[in-house]
């Protein structure tokens, strides 16, 4: 089965619910373990556009906030749900979602 890195970057304050949201969904499991993922914080920065709705900050204005960059691994079969439940717990409008094919060593 094909294995895929989930990196999403998150609020600080929110990073949990993410985090949990994406362990119910079935990423994160690496053998007889589940819930594995990173995590890292760091600054994060955007400018809303024309015709955004930004969770935080305004339109036209450059923002900075305390960001996680959480990491986590999941299966094929579960990636489609896994990213439906990354954007349900997600506060933000276009949350950044990356997603890589790995090969997994036994």
């Amino acid at each position: 089965m094909k294995t895929y890195k989930i990196v999403v970057y998150v609020p600080a304050a929110d990073g949990e619910a993410v985090r949990h949201a994406m362990g119910e969904a079935g990423a994160g499991r690496i053998g007889k373990y589940g819930d594995c993922s990173f995590t890292v914080t760091g600054m994060g920065r955007f400018r809303p556009l024309a015709g955004a709705n930004p969770t935080i900050g305004a339109v036209g204005r450059l923002e900075t906030v305390e960001e996680e960059r959480i990491e986590t691994v999941c299966a094929g079969d579960r990636l489609e749900a896994v990213i439906k439940a990354i954007r349900a717990a997600h506060p933000y409008e276009e949350p950044a979602i990356d997603v890589y094919p790995i090969e997994v060593v036994d």
